[in-house]
C-alpha cells in the first residue's frame, strides 16, 4: 500500500512563501504522475498542479506564475513551493500519486494564509 505524508503546512501572511513536501513510501520515479490537490473551507477539492512521468508541469490558473512543483526521486518526496501567497490560497492540500487506474491520497497539510 502506497502512503504519502505531507508536511510543511502552517501560517502565512499574505505575500509570503511555504513549501509543502509529500514523502512517498514508494519508489515516484516511474509513476505517471503526482499532483497537488486542494480544499478550501466550503468548496469542491480543485487541481493545483500536476507533474508527469516526463517532468511536464502544469498548473491551475489561480496558481500559475506563485507556485512551483517539483520533485525529488532520490528521496520520493514531491514539493510544492508557494511564493506571494494570498489568502484565497487557504486550504487543507493534498499529495497525490497516480499510476495507471490508481491513485492515492495523502492526509492533507493545512495552509492558512492570514495576516
Amino acid at each position: 500500500q502506497v502512503r504519502l505524508v505531507e508536511s510543511g503546512g502552517g501560517l502565512v501572511q499574505p505575500g509570503g512563501s511555504l513549501r509543502l513536501s509529500c514523502a512517498a513510501s514508494t519508489s515516484i520515479f516511474s509513476v505517471d504522475a503526482m499532483a497537488w490537490y486542494r480544499r478550501a473551507p466550503g468548496k469542491q477539492r480543485e487541481p493545483v498542479s500536476v507533474l508527469t512521468r516526463d517532468g511536464s508541469p502544469d498548473y491551475s490558473d489561480s496558481v500559475k506564475g506563485r507556485f512551483t512543483i517539483s520533485r525529488d526521486d532520490a528521496k520520493n518526496t514531491l514539493y510544492l513551493q508557494m511564493n506571494r501567497v494570498k489568502p484565497e490560497d487557504t486550504a487543507v492540500y493534498y499529495c497525490v500519486l497516480l499510476h495507471r487506474a490508481n491513485d492515492y491520497w495523502g492526509q492533507g497539510t493545512q495552509v492558512t494564509v492570514s495576516s
